[in-house]
């Protein structure tokens, strides 16, 4: 496969508070990969670090970003600008505030074959109706002349979800593009993207839903703190991780093994990023610290082929989840 994406020790800063430290994933032509995490992990920013969108107040602090052997970090901003749209693409968390609340659902996304396709207005209206009518929006054509304000918050991400695939980009970033939405609608926008992916499209899929993810991707980075803390495979992943917060992860969902099975919450909260504790972010939270938790930062390190771990004990946690799924099945 060809390789489109390699994210290497990618590290963003507000000021001197590192939020995300030295993430690290490379993405294949047509595959799709996950990031899952809580709230505040890193997952969106490191999104829009690749793409060149952060908010004013951050800064990438370190690492490469290369895309098709090209470095996104050191391009200029008017040839990155060129690929936004064109080559890269992106499904922002929230539509309402990523649409223009002056201007018609239509003429955003018509605008897009304006400026890059060279199509007139007209030209330009006909190709919005149908990325609208092939997200899923009925009547796309009466509604292409409405504003974002009178749209459902599922409507708007459906337009969101229209203008990222205008163009057909190579990659697309998914932040959490199916909340929204209600299951009916979330089956035919996966079945879309599948679509798309098969047609050679590279997606990064930002979600809290594991389903989701199960669904849709073939790797999983999750990260913590900032951190990039395991990855994987998803069907090897879901079925033994090899962190204690993956562990935690996995039994906050519901089980499709055990539905009587409640979910159970991670015991605590996430971090303050401006003052992380010492050694292993997670210890604080973690059934499994043990003194070398709080002491030293564990390093992320390859524990099975294709499976790394940045906990002390990860093995131990990978033979544990073997043991429940030997009682499960």
């Amino acid at each position: 496969m060809n390789t489109l994406l390699e994210v290497s020790d990618l590290a963003v800063a507000f000021g001197d508070v590192r939020a995300v430290r030295g993430v690290s994933f490379d993405l294949d032509e047509g595959e799709t990969l996950a990031i899952v995490g809580e709230s505040g992990s890193g997952k969106s920013l490191s999104s829009l670090a690749v793409l060149g969108l952060l908010p004013a107040q951050a800064r990438v602090a370190g690492g490469t970003v290369r895309w098709d052997g090209r470095d996104l970090l050191t391009m200029p901003d008017d040839e990155l600008r060129r690929l936004r749209g064109e080559e890269l693409a992106i499904i922002f968390q929230d539509p309402l505030s990523a649409l223009n609340p002056s201007l018609t659902v239509g003429y955003q996304i018509g605008e897009m074959f304006r400026r890059r396709r060279g199509a007139s207005r007209e030209e330009a209206r006909r190709r919005a109706v149908e990325a609208m009518a092939e997200v899923g929006i009925p009547d796309a054509g009466r509604r292409a002349g409405q504003y974002p304000h009178e749209f459902s918050g599922g409507m708007r991400q459906r337009v969101m979800i229209a203008m990222a695939l205008a163009l057909e980009p190579r990659l697309l970033i998914a932040d959490e593009p199916t909340t929204a939405l209600d299951v009916t609608v979330q089956a035919q926008i996966l079945r879309l993207l599948r679509t798309r992916q098969q047609q050679g499209l590279a997606m990064i899929i930002i979600s809290h839903d594991l389903g989701v993810v199960a669904r849709t991707a073939r790797r999983v980075v999750v990260l913590y703190a900032g951190r990039a803390v395991e990855s994987g495979t998803v069907a090897e992943l879901y079925d033994r991780p090899a962190h204690p917060y993956t562990v935690g992860l996995m039994a906050a969902s519901p089980s499709a093994h055990d539905p009587d099975r409640p979910p159970r919450p991670i015991d605590g909260l996430p971090p303050d990023i401006t003052a992380p504790p010492g050694g292993c972010a997670f210890h604080p939270r973690c059934p499994l610290a043990r003194e070398r938790c709080r002491t030293t930062e564990p390093e992320l390190r390859t524990v099975a082929p294709g499976r790394t771990s940045a906990c002390h004990f990860a093995e131990e946690v990978l033979t544990r989840a073997g043991t429940t799924t030997d009682a499960r099945a």
